[in-house]
């Protein structure tokens, strides 16, 4: 009984530090999407666009860290 606990235990913790490290992939990507957006890489522009759109979740974080990404959205 107690081997089972421990094994559900730790693929919780497992799961769980995956989390950050798929977040952090994601935010690297789309910070480089940005970047080749902004030197003239069409379909890096798309994809960036596409990424915002499926993550968001994210978007109030990403405007107060990023708010170069919502350019269309500054008064």
């Amino acid at each position: 009984m107690i081997s089972r606990i421990a094994t559900i235990a730790l693929s919780a913790v497992l799961l769980l530090s995956a989390v950050p490290a798929n977040a952090q992939r994601r935010d690297e990507e789309i910070m480089r999407l940005h970047y080749e957006c902004d030197h003239g890489d069409r379909a890096a522009c798309v994809r960036f666009g596409i990424m915002l759109g499926e993550n968001r979740d994210r978007h109030e974080e990403w405007r107060h860290t990023h708010p170069e990404f919502f350019w269309w959205d500054r008064h």
